[in-house]
């Protein structure tokens, strides 16, 4: 409950509480839009509440259903007669004119105000009005005890903790409340009481907490005027700078017009003297006049040679007239309207939004690999800040779980914070092995840092990782496997064999197996290794066995199984049950998007194999003293599938490949964030001591 309280100072006033706690005067709350009048009013009616800015439904009887705050009322009636001591006096409301005494006190059952005669004599002894309540004088009276809106004359005696609303005897029995805890008005009150009292101790005895929250306010008060007049100097000189940015274009851009209305001014002229030139009482008809009657023939040939040339000029531009300039200025228009919008939507500078983590990208593997991206439209950032915690409990379900909480009960500590990272990724090394991380991320600009992203959680793996390559030395059947660039990376295709077998026959094809083991073998200790299964691939194993009999199997004829040991080391047939010995081999079986479960080790077999599906990366954790071997959903660490290896001697991890299919092992985190370009870096010309402006 949040009581906000307004209340009013006028004599005749009754003050209600709505079904959110919210106590308003009656008559303001009468004349507030809303409220219900003469017209037909609907089965609900909704008050808009200033307080919350919710609508809150009032019902069918409008604010009348609701009940009025008496103590409210109480304490503005023991306010009001403390400073209006002397000022405003009661007068008794029985006594004869023409000087009526003034009230001593006020009779809540009469509601009327009394001298000390006129309450004796209205109140005889021995009476029952004399047992009525006698109050301090008083302009607003008020009733005795609540009684409930719905029932007249019932008691308020229940409160609803789950309506958090006061009941009579006939309310409790409505369905609506059926099954929420009713308690009798004395506990609720006791209780409610109680709580008050230590939550006011409490306050009371952090008063200095209060008063330097109170100084930490008013700092933040003073240094937010501050920053604000910083800003809006910022701002003038901004909107300046473009003015005067303005002012200087439109001088350059008059001077190039005025220059080109000059040069076309001074061309049309002299083409215009030209013309003039050529009326018959011009000047230059007037001496071709005179010329002509020039009799001396040398003369007049060496004198007519330059009137000559130019009549000439003058008839050619006679008979195809053109202006010599354009006077229209059609290339000297002006377009403002993308600056103009570009003006229009000038705003302040925005921090980045929250980025958006990539949850595919991002893995936990030797090292933390976080990637993530801003959103279309966020304003750029800078840098940005990587922040990680580690924590305790709850490890694998909440991989990639969005939670936007703060510091929360199972940290180990602080936030460690990456500053300054200038792509779009990070690597996060030194970790705890099989642990959990959440991580998160900020952009920052000139505007600050931005918002969190929503927090991703990495549970980092079980055992320290193996790095190997897939061992190309054990006889690999060129047309058969074909092995990437750094051995890495693994396809199985149908050998030329295979292609003659089918093309001489319409019968199936006997499949032949192949297999690939890594390039080291396992000694001791604990290990783990991942790798990325196609999901199209036909029947590929993952797992691990021992060197020697790996080799010994892999030297037998490619065409026939092992007559000694089964590369799925019998877990799907139950063969070895009753054996005693570990088996030499543990593979997992998968393809064609499924993953086949064996029955030994699950805590309930059935009939039918279990299956699931194939997750983006396997992980398998080897524990070479135990001997032990679990296969797991490396991308959210949760456990599929566990049995024995016989670990007697080296074990080396190994892929089997029947028919087609592919496999990728996963990249160490270290080698892709040394192999990878950096990332493209844009120079902003702003100095960063104005980030946390």
């Amino acid at each position: 409950m949040h009581p906000h309280t307004h209340t009013h100072t006028h004599t005749h006033t009754h003050t209600h509480t709505h079904t959110h706690t919210h106590t308003y005067v009656f008559t303001v709350c009468g004349s507030y839009p809303g409220r219900r009048r003469k017209d037909t009013p609907p089965l609900l009616m909704m008050f808009p509440c200033p307080m919350c800015k919710k609508d809150v439904e009032l019902g069918e009887k409008g604010l009348t259903d609701c009940l009025r705050n008496l103590t409210l009322e109480r304490i503005v009636e023991r306010y009001k007669q403390s400073v209006s001591v002397g000022i405003m006096a009661v007068m008794c409301q029985f006594c004869k004119p023409p000087q009526p005494l003034e009230a001593s006190k006020g009779c809540a059952d009469c509601k009327a105000n009394f001298c000390n005669e006129c309450f004796k004599l209205y109140h005889p002894w021995g009476t029952p009005r004399a047992q009525h309540e006698h109050i301090l004088p008083t302009h607003n009276f008020r009733p005795k005890v609540l009684v409930c809106p719905e029932h007249e004359q019932e008691r308020l005696q229940f409160y609803c903790r789950a309506c958090q609303r006061l009941l009579c005897s006939l309310c409790k029995l409505r369905r609506v409340h059926s099954g929420h805890k009713v308690l009798p008005i004395a506990q609720a009150y006791q209780t409610l009481k109680e709580k008050i009292t230590k939550e006011m101790n409490f306050v009371l005895a952090n008063q200095e907490t209060v008063q330097m929250q109170i100084g930490q306010l008013e700092g933040a008060i003073t240094q937010m005027e501050l920053n604000s007049s910083v800003a809006q100097e910022k701002l003038l000189a901004v909107v300046e700078q473009l003015r005067e940015a303005l002012a200087e274009r439109q001088a350059a851009l008059a001077a190039a017009l005025e220059d080109s209305r000059a040069r076309r001014a001074e061309v049309l002229e002299v083409q215009l003297q030209e013309k003039r030139s050529l009326l018959e009482d011009a000047g230059l008809v007037n001496y071709t006049h005179e010329l002509l009657k020039e009799n001396d023939q040398p003369c007049f040939v060496q004198a007519a040679r330059v009137t000559h040339y130019r009549l000439t000029k003058a008839i050619e531009h006679l008979q195809s007239f053109s202006l010599s300039a354009d006077p229209s200025f059609r290339h000297f228009q002006m377009d403002g309207s993308r600056e103009h919008r570009e003006i229009c939507n000038m705003e302040f500078i925005r921090a980045p939004l929250a980025p958006v983590i990539d949850t595919q990208k991002t893995l936990a593997y030797d090292q933390l690999y976080l990637c993530w991206r801003l959103p279309q439209d966020s304003a750029p950032a800078w840098h940005y800040s990587v922040e990680y915690q580690r924590r305790v409990g709850g490890a694998g379900s909440v991989w990639g779980g969005v939670r936007t909480e703060g510091k929360g009960p199972n940290s180990t500590g602080g936030w460690l914070r990456i500053d300054d990272v200038g792509g779009t990724s990070a690597v996060i090394d030194r970790l705890e092995m099989d642990s959990v991380y959440v991580l998160r991320v900020r952009g920052c600009n000139k505007a600050g840092f931005g918002e969190y992203s929503e927090e991703v959680y990495l549970h980092t793996p079980p055992a320290p990782v193996l790095a190997f390559c897939l061992d190309s030395r054990w006889g690999l059947h060129a047309d058969r496997l074909a092995l990437g660039k750094g051995q890495t990376y693994a396809r199985s295709v149908p050998g030329l064999a295979l292609l003659q077998a089918a093309d001489r026959t319409l019968t199936s094809c006997h499949l032949t197996s192949d297999l690939l083991v890594a390039d080291l073998s396992i000694t001791q200790g604990r290990h783990y290794w991942a790798c990325s299964v196609e999901p199209g691939s036909y029947l590929v194993k993952v797992g691990v066995g021992l060197e020697a009999k790996l080799q010994e199997w892999f030297h037998l004829p490619q065409d026939m199984a092992s007559p000694r040991y089964d590369p799925d080391s019998g877990h799907d047939s139950g063969a070895e049950d009753a054996q005693d010995s570990p088996p030499p081999f543990c593979f997992l079986t998968m393809g064609m998007g499924k993953i086949l479960l064996p029955h030994q080790g699950m805590t309930h077999p059935s009939g039918n194999p279990l299956t699931t599906p194939l997750p983006p990366r396997l992980g398998v954790c080897l524990d070479f003293d135990k001997g032990r071997v679990t296969f797991y959903d490396a991308h959210s660490l949760r456990m599929l599938w566990e049995g024995p290896v016989d670990c007697s001697a080296p074990v080396c991890p190994a892929f089997c490949f029947i028919g087609g299919g592919a496999l990728q092992l996963q990249e160490l985190v270290a080698n892709r964030s040394v192999e990878q370009a950096p990332p493209r870096r844009v120079t902003i010309q702003t100095r960063a001591t104005n980030l946390c402006n």
